[in-house]
């Protein structure tokens, strides 16, 4: 599932800021949207390590698509940032490394 930002909406943008859009840096955030299986997929596998972590519909936020954007560099989800570590798409390869790296 592709999310639409315009180049326009990209425009002047850098590296992401703390807070913005309401999200702490820290911590563990699921951007996704209500029609993309590999995102239901990517939160149950989450919940099933017992993890907590914070939903983010990026089809009714725009400020977190964006945000997204910057960190992924993609416009597509899943994107899972735990602590800094950036995972496109659903890789349990990926989540559970970094959730080993977010342990220490």
């Amino acid at each position: 599932m592709r999310v639409d930002i315009s180049d326009r909406d990209l425009e002047g943008l850098s590296k992401p800021e703390a807070g913005r859009a309401g999200h702490k840096k820290s911590g563990i955030i699921l951007y996704k949207t209500p029609t993309c299986p590999y995102c239901y997929m990517a939160a149950d596998y989450l919940r099933g390590k017992g993890v907590e972590f914070k939903e983010v519909d990026v089809s009714i936020d725009q400020m977190a698509a964006l945000e997204m954007v910057r960190k992924s560099g993609q416009m597509g989800v899943p994107v899972i940032d735990i602590n800094g570590a950036v995972i496109v798409g659903f890789d349990r390869q990926a989540i559970d490394y970094a959730l080993s790296k977010a342990k220490r």
